[in-house]
């Protein structure tokens, strides 16, 4: 699937105003679009023309911005002031995936605290998100659509990292990049010598998975903070499975939802009612980072849509989630506590390889 001429048009303007940006650094840019369609590369490149330039960059996912001021609580190296300060004040900040994080109250006023000095101070901020506007929260929205400051930019380009089917699978699923995350290569860890709990619970979500992969019925969630394996088990069975000729889709939870949102574009080949069809219908459906999108009122009723189709419907479901049940909308948190829902919480710290 190539791009059109409308495409090309988009991406090439797109190249054009980051690179001017690169070069002046004033204001703010704001880059819009899908999954996969450059944004995040832009931004990149926008960060390492200042950086060679020898002016200070930040370059943070938000869900990273906000993950490093909670981990200043229990930090005694750095103080949240300080570290909150740097981020506020530096010269040039780059904040990707603006969206992606759980909009808790926390998390709402330290971004308008950060965003709000930033516009006050007239300090440089490039934002890369795949939200619509409507979906960003009203106080920074209306900083963020000030045309004396921001410059946006919509990206309109079919996802890069599958410009066609070349695997057969349907277009949805992202396996292809996890082709390497099979049970064979997950580690158990036994090196690290954890402790029997936590060693226990790794155990015990690999033996869940291998089984589900054997026989996929009903729902299957693994939870535990980010690094700890989730990702690798889920694609494992995504992998068996599909070696085995079965039909299988794996996409992250933020993804999913930018593919049902680009079916609204004027550009999109597909309709919004066939590709959620698609998606509820997948004979083995695998979510990966649920809890990582917004949740806005339209996002929240998509979610309760797909997961009580597939609940009625007992269609085979595997999802990944660093989210603790408390914080998981209580509508969602209803299915994954049911019978049919085997949940497995690995409680071993985060992986970094072998020592």
């Amino acid at each position: 699937m190539g791009t059109t001429a409308q495409e090309q048009q988009s991406l090439h303007a797109a190249y054009k105003r980051a690179k001017t940006y690169s070069q002046k650094l004033e204001g703010w840019l704001l880059l819009q679009g899908g999954f996969g369609v450059g944004k995040t590369h832009l931004a990149a490149s926008i960060a390492n023309e200042a950086a060679g330039h020898g002016v200070p960059t930040l370059f943070l996912t938000v869900p990273d911005l906000l993950d490093e001021l909670r981990a200043t609580f229990s930090d005694g190296e750095i103080s949240f002031q300080e570290r909150f300060d740097e981020i506020r004040s530096a010269p040039l900040i780059i904040m990707d995936d603006f969206g992606t994080q759980n909009t808790t109250e926390w998390a709402r006023e330290k971004l308008f605290q950060i965003l709000n000095h930033r516009y006050t101070n007239r300090l440089s901020v490039v934002i890369t998100t795949n939200l619509a506007l409507e979906e960003i929260e009203a106080r920074l929205r209306s900083r963020i659509l000030d045309p004396s400051l921001v410059d946006r930019v919509y990206i309109q380009s079919p996802d890069y990292r599958t410009p066609m089917n070349q695997s057969g699978r349907e277009e949805l699923s992202s396996l292809d990049l996890h082709h390497d995350q099979t049970f064979e290569t997950f580690s158990l860890r036994e090196r690290e010598k954890l402790p029997s709990e936590q060693a226990r619970s790794l155990d015990e979500a690999f033996k869940a998975a291998r089984a589900f992969a054997e026989h996929p019925r009903g729902w299957l969630m693994l939870g535990g903070s980010y690094g700890v394996g989730k990702t690798h088990l889920a694609a494992a069975i995504a992998n068996h499975r599909n070696s085995q000729g079965h039909p299988v889709t794996l996409v992250s939870v933020p993804d999913l939802l930018d593919h049902l949102r680009s079916t609204f574009s004027p550009a999109s080949t597909v309709s919004y009612d066939r590709r959620f069809h698609q998606i509820r219908n997948s004979p083995l459906l695998v979510l990966d980072d649920l809890g990582t999108e917004a949740m806005t009122p339209w996002v929240r009723e998509k979610l309760y849509q797909l997961f009580g189709y597939r609940f009625d419907s007992k269609l085979p479901t595997v999802i990944t989630s660093a989210s603790t049940p408390d914080k998981m909308d209580a509508r969602i948190r209803a299915w994954t506590d049911r019978e049919l829902c085997v949940r497995k919480l690995i409680s071993a710290p985060s992986y970094r390889g072998p020592r």
